[in-house]
């Protein structure tokens, strides 16, 4: 006999769910590892309307990866050292 289990079947909703989790597990682990917090938080998004709370953690606070860091440009893409040294033109 035909049983009818909805839209997207009887497994459809959960398997659905389930890839949209990973889905978006996935960059905020990355986003957690680079900010310098515990790549475990991003499971937070599981869990509904602390999943809001988190992102919005994550975007205001101040990433322990970002402390001592003056936020101007990064080592070796500044300015060229000034100071003694070859002269262009002299022989050596």
């Amino acid at each position: 006999m035909f049983m009818y289990h909805g839209f997207y079947g009887y497994y459809g909703f959960h398997g659905l769910w389930l890839i949209g989790s990973i889905i978006a597990i996935i960059p905020f682990w990355r986003i957690c590892e680079r900010a310098g917090l515990s790549p475990w938080l991003s499971l937070l998004l599981l869990i509904p309307l602390v999943n809001i709370l988190f992102v919005y953690y994550v975007a205001f606070t101040e990433w322990p990866a970002q402390r001592g860091s003056t936020g101007g440009t990064p080592p070796g893409f500044g300015p060229t050292p000034t100071g003694p040294g070859p002269t262009p033109g002299a022989g050596g």
